[in-house]
C-alpha cells in the first residue's frame, strides 16, 4: 500500500458550507471481518467545512442482503432525515453501521439510493488503503491520506 498521497492535499477548511456533493471514481470497499459488504468505483463524497468527507456508495454496489433496518433516525439540516442500517454477516451484527437519506432534500437528491458507512464500525478502504475514522463518530467522516485538518468532531470541537 502507498501511504503517501499521490494527489494534492485537501484542507477540510476549504470545503463549502452548505456541503457539496462530488463524484469520486476511486475504488471504495467496505468489509466486516473477511466478508465483503460493498465494492464500488462510483461513490459520492460529501464535502463540508471542518469535516473529513463522507463517502456514499451506490446501493447497487452494496450487498443489501446483509443490511437490516437499524434503530432510530436523525435529521440533517441540509440532507433531511437519515435512516440507519445494521450490517449482519458471518454471525456478527454491527448496529447502525450505515445510514442513508431515503428522501434527501433539494440539492442533495443525488444521495438517493446511496449508503454511507461508519469507518469506526466497519473496515472502509479507498484504493486499498484503510481509512481513519473521524473522531467523535457523529459525522462519520473518512480520513484518507490527502485530507488535512484539524477536524471537527472530537472533544472540545463542537463549538467551532
Amino acid at each position: 500500500m502507498n501511504l503517501v498521497p499521490t494527489g494534492p492535499k485537501e484542507s477540510v477548511w476549504d470545503y463549502p458550507r452548505p456541503p457539496s456533493v462530488v463524484a469520486d471514481s476511486r475504488r471504495v470497499t467496505v468489509t466486516v471481518g473477511s466478508d465483503p459488504v460493498a465494492d464500488t468505483c462510483a461513490s459520492l463524497r460529501v464535502l463540508e467545512t471542518s469535516h473529513p468527507p463522507v463517502f456514499y456508495l451506490p446501493r447497487q454496489d452494496v450487498d443489501t442482503s446483509l443490511l437490516r433496518a437499524g434503530a432510530g433516525r436523525t435529521h440533517c439540516e441540509w440532507k433531511g432525515a437519515a435512516s440507519y442500517w445494521d450490517v449482519v454477516t458471518g454471525g456478527v451484527s454491527v448496529p447502525r453501521a450505515a445510514w442513508s437519506y431515503e428522501r434527501p432534500l433539494g440539492p442533495y437528491e443525488a444521495l438517493r439510493g446511496y449508503l454511507a458507512f461508519y469507518p469506526s464500525l466497519v473496515r472502509c478502504a479507498v484504493d486499498g488503503e484503510v481509512v481513519t475514522a473521524q473522531e467523535g463518530d457523529f459525522y462519520g467522516g473518512w480520513i484518507t491520506p490527502e485530507i488535512e485538518g484539524p477536524f471537527k468532531g472530537g472533544p472540545d470541537t463542537w463549538g467551532w
